[in-house]
């Protein structure tokens, strides 16, 4: 200031002290006062081209200097960066369900056989979007169990119990075997009181004479024991378990079993263990000769030849107690 009052130039010593009074007053009232992005710049701009730029500085600390002028250069660069095109191309709905689809179809594919997939399917998408697109596998791919029992239906049956009430209050035990192939129930039998070995003798009157299936499904009840296991191991079927608490993986013979009680034990009332097996062979005989079937294409277990209308009139022949009736032409 001195310097400056003795060159001559008062006028600018007077107004730089007045101004930096001002200032200190102004610093000493507000501990932090508000810089709006002007004055970042001027502040920036001038540490560029003063070198003594620290000695004016009032307000504003050099480290906040430094850091405006290092967040002007990260922008800058950010800016020099960013792609001028619009970005990745969005996927549609219609492609990201696809490929949800495909996946859960074909568990044996990856990303690879389902982008040539959608090649061939005129889609046109990169195998790194298709990768992207695919649900998370926390386990080893594995066939369905329906592909399982599709691939095995000629060597596969299934086994099962059902427990039926009867007039009194003792329950009776049913053991069912059924061929896949043709829905054929292969042998059943009636018990009060059901064992492994008894169950294991069941396996064996099923299948006489080498004619043993290849697999054989059946659920984790406590009664399929060592002599059950023992006996099927021996006549050279190799079980297939179903997992805990999953009835639809046995969904054959649960499905016969829920026929039966549907179509036949629903409506009438059990005595006694003969009675039973009177019953379930009567039933078990219209279902195998006369009962359609919706898997066998509208055919029975043991198929029924198409009777042209010239054969003559159509009698009705009472099945399973008159429960059901089979329909046949005859001539008059």
């Amino acid at each position: 200031m001195i310097i400056l009052a003795l060159s001559g130039n008062k006028q600018v010593a007077l107004e730089n002290v007045a101004l930096r009074q001002q200032l200190r007053v102004f610093t000493r009232d507000m501990k932090r006062p508000r810089l709006r992005r002007w004055d970042r710049l001027f502040w920036t701009v001038l540490v560029t081209i003063w070198k003594d730029w620290k000695s004016a500085r009032v307000i504003v600390r050099p480290e906040t200097v430094i850091g405006w002028q290092r967040r002007r250069f990260k922008q800058y660069w950010r800016r020099l960066s960013q792609s001028n095109g619009p970005g990745r191309p969005v996927v549609s709905i219609e492609i990201r369900n696809l490929v949800k689809s495909m996946a859960a179809a074909n568990p044996l594919w990856g990303a690879p056989r389902i982008h040539g997939e959608l090649l061939k399917l005129g889609f046109e998408i990169s195998e790194r979007t298709v990768s992207r697109l695919m649900p998370r596998r926390n386990k080893e791919p594995s066939q369905t169990w329906g592909t399982f029992l599709s691939n095995h239906v000629g060597q596969l049956v299934s086994v099962d119990f059902f427990t039926v009430p009867t007039i009194q209050w003792r329950v009776l035990h049913v053991f069912v075997i059924l061929a896949h192939d043709r829905r054929r129930v292969q042998h059943f039998n009636v018990t009060e009181h059901p064992t492994a070995v008894w169950a294991a003798q069941q396996i064996v009157e099923g299948f006489p004479d080498d004619s043993a299936p290849r697999y054989l499904v059946r659920d984790r009840d406590s009664i399929y024991g060592k002599d059950f296991t023992a006996r099927v191991q021996g006549m050279g079927i190799e079980q297939i378990r179903t997992a805990p608490r999953s009835p639809w993986q046995n969904c054959f013979v649960e499905r016969i079993i829920g026929s039966i009680r549907r179509e036949c034990l629903n409506h009438v009332i059990i005595i006694n263990e003969g009675q039973l097996r009177r019953i379930l062979k009567g039933y078990f005989r219209y279902y195998h000769e006369t009962r359609t079937h919706l898997s066998l294409d509208k055919d029975a277990p043991t198929a029924r030849k198409i009777q042209p209308r010239m054969f003559g009139r159509i009698v009705q022949i009472p099945e399973v107690g008159g429960l059901h009736h089979r329909y046949k032409r005859r001539a008059a």
